[in-house]
């Protein structure tokens, strides 16, 4: 089973790998690589600067503790012991600090990922409640001032979606919205509902980590390019040329469509982009499986098929299944305001981790 400092271990590696290849003629002098690889290193130097100082506050605590034990004098081993004890504050301190920076597993320091919601069974009321978690996402993305970008989606006649496929980038992005992987219910009286009835439908959501370029290299032998005419709700020809996109990727099956530019170039770009982060995320999930230590089961899988989140509409009450986590102001959540979820579920997975510290 793996454990936070092994965890620790692998991103102080990884950035040490990328401060020598930022030294190197080769990539400096390939610009793409290099702003991969310096975007990769700054997501990983606040971790990195923590742990190293951690590692150095456990060395010096291990010195005291020799110094203790071989001191013949009494004030020399009061003097070792204080010492140790201040010394052991500073790495508690430290500690809950990585806790908050690696809860989230080995890609948690992600600056980009993509995010994937898809309306479930329930007809129009399910692409309107997919609609409803994009605007929620979106508002909450605003409040972190992160960047967001639509990738591809297919509206409905009434203003749903039946998919859409986003990128999301900033500080700590990956990390707070992987717990909105999986399968989103829904309790309302639909739009449509004459008879005042609560309806259940359903949505449901991927967050995957966009990896850099200098991590998964796919090339275009790697995958079919379809070019096919993009299309808006109803089968209405948006353009009549073959701008939309299809790639296929042959070793994993992996299929992505992106249709929501005007320019061939442009859907070829963002759809490799989500190509890359599928396929990412589908090597990662085979790896953890071989390992059998995924974190992710601290707080379910986030399979898209696992149903994670109840949204009661009559009761304004969101609960979370995973944690047994119920708040009553469906309201602001629906809104934007996802820090009390989000905290909770950071809160739990960081209370799993504790005891990971290795003295």
């Amino acid at each position: 089973m793996s454990t936070i400092r092994d965890t620790l271990e692998e991103k102080l590696a990884r950035f040490k790998k990328l401060e020598a290849d930022m030294s190197d003629p080769e990539v400096l002098a390939d610009g793409a690589r290099m702003s991969a690889a310096a975007r990769e290193h700054g997501g990983l130097a606040k971790v990195s600067g923590k742990y190293r100082e951690f590692k150095r506050l456990t060395d010096e605590i291990r010195g005291c503790e020799e110094m203790a034990e071989a001191a013949s004098d009494p004030d020399e081993r009061d003097m070792a012991e204080v010492e140790m004890a201040s010394l052991r504050k500073q790495r508690e301190v430290l500690w809950e600090e990585l806790l908050s920076l690696t809860v989230g597993g080995e890609d948690s320091h992600r600056t980009r990922c993509v995010m994937e919601i898809r309306a479930g069974t329930g007809g129009d009321e399910a692409a309107l409640f997919a609609r409803d978690l994009f605007e929620m996402y979106k508002h909450y993305a605003e409040t972190k001032r992160w960047k967001i970008e639509i990738m591809d989606h297919s509206a409905t006649e009434m203003g749903g979606f039946k998919d859409i496929t986003l990128t999301l980038e900033g500080e700590n992005v990956y990390r707070d919205l992987a717990y909105e992987s999986g399968g989103h219910r829904v309790q309302r009286v639909p739009e449509t509902e004459t008879q005042g009835r609560v309806h259940t439908s359903a949505a449901t959501v991927a967050v995957m980590p966009e990896p850099e370029d200098v991590e998964i290299d796919i090339k275009p032998d790697d995958y079919r390019v379809d070019k096919f005419c993009a299309s808006g709700p109803g089968g209405q020809h948006v353009n009549k040329t073959e701008s939309a996109i299809r790639l296929t990727h042959y070793e994993t099956g992996t299929v992505v469509q992106c249709q929501d530019e005007k320019s061939q170039h442009k859907n070829l770009a963002k759809a490799l982009r989500v190509l890359k982060a599928r396929v990412y995320e589908k090597k990662r999930e085979e790896e953890e499986a071989k390992q059998a230590q995924t974190r992710k089961g601290l707080i379910g899988s986030g399979d898209r098929s696992q149903r994670i989140r109840t949204y009661n509409f009559p009761q304004n009450r969101l609960t979370d299944h995973r944690i047994n986590l119920t708040i009553y102001k469906l309201d602001q959540i629906i809104a934007g305001d996802l820090s009390a979820v989000t905290e909770a579920m950071i809160e739990f997975d960081r209370d799993q981790l504790r005891g990971d510290m290795i003295d």
